[in-house]
C-alpha cells in the first residue's frame, strides 16, 4: 500500500461516523486536492528551475492548461481507484494489519504547506 492509500483511508476512517454516503467522496477529494498541491509544487520548481538555466520550453498559458487537464486525470484516477471493489479490498488489508493512525490536522496542514511552500517559491524568484 502506497502512503496516499494510508491517506485516503485514514480520512475516509474520520468522516465515515459522520458523513456515511459522503466519506468516499470527501476522501477522493481529499487525495486528489493533496496530489495537485505536489504537482502544482513541482511546476513551480521546474519552471523556476528552467528559467534559472535560460530556458523557454512551454509557455505560462500552455503549462496551466495542462496543470487543469492533469488534475481532471488524477481525479478520475482517484475515482476510479478508490470507488467500489477495489476500496473494499484496500480497507480489507488495511483493518487487517496495523493501520498507520495520522491526525486528521496534519492531513489537512500538507496540501495546504504544499501552496505555501509554492508560493514562497514563486515570491523568491
Amino acid at each position: 500500500m502506497t502512503l496516499f492509500d494510508h491517506f485516503v483511508f485514514n480520512i475516509f476512517q474520520y468522516y465515515k461516523p459522520k458523513y456515511k454516503s459522503k466519506a468516499n467522496r470527501i476522501a477522493i477529494l481529499y487525495i486528489t486536492f493533496l496530489q495537485m498541491t505536489l504537482v502544482l509544487l513541482l511546476g513551480v520548481f521546474f519552471s523556476i528551475f528552467f528559467r534559472q538555466m535560460h530556458l523557454d520550453i512551454i509557455s505560462a498559458t500552455k503549462s496551466w492548461t495542462l496543470f487543469v487537464l492533469l488534475v481532471f486525470i488524477l481525479y478520475f484516477k482517484n475515482w476510479m481507484f478508490y470507488s467500489g471493489k477495489k476500496r473494499r479490498v484496500l480497507n480489507a488489508k488495511l483493518t487487517k494489519k496495523r493501520a498507520q493512525k495520522y491526525g486528521i490536522f496534519t492531513l489537512w496542514l500538507l496540501p495546504f504547506g504544499c501552496i505555501a511552500l509554492a508560493l514562497l517559491l514563486l515570491q523568491q524568484f
